[in-house]
């Protein structure tokens, strides 16, 4: 099996042990991301849309570095700390899809790094 790390800086580099996505033949399979800005690295989190935005915003960036787009995505998941908020992260998710819309699943959990209220990972394919 060849692997081939995906890195840009476009998006936020890890906070941890692991890179920002992994190629593996035509599969990418992207990292968590979190709402930190790659120029700043500051956290954009006024609210649960501008984490939201900033989250695919990176996720946007590391996809191109792969050559891919969000058409390419075949899965997402979808971490949030507050159901409540669902409907609003889900408003902005639908954003960067155009109705090819992925398998996704979206869970609640208790905390995420940085104390930040949604993270995303997602698996696409060339």
């Amino acid at each position: 099996m060849s692997k081939q790390i995906i890195i840009t800086p476009n998006a936020p580099a890890p906070i941890g042990p692991y890179n920002q996505a992994t190629l593996s033949g035509n599969m990418l399979f992207i990292s968590g991301q979190i709402c930190i800005d790659p120029v700043s690295g500051e956290l954009k989190n006024k609210d649960i849309q501008e984490e939201t935005h900033q989250v695919m915003k990176n996720l946007k960036a590391i996809l191109a570095a792969a050559e891919m787009n969000f058409g390419h995505v075949l899965k997402t998941t979808i971490f949030i700390t507050d159901m409540h908020q669902f409907g609003a992260v889900n408003e902005v998710y639908g954003k960067y899809f155009e109705n090819d819309f992925p398998a996704r699943e979206t869970v609640q959990v208790s905390a995420l790094p940085k104390f930040v209220n949604v993270e995303i990972s997602m698996i696409a394919v060339r």
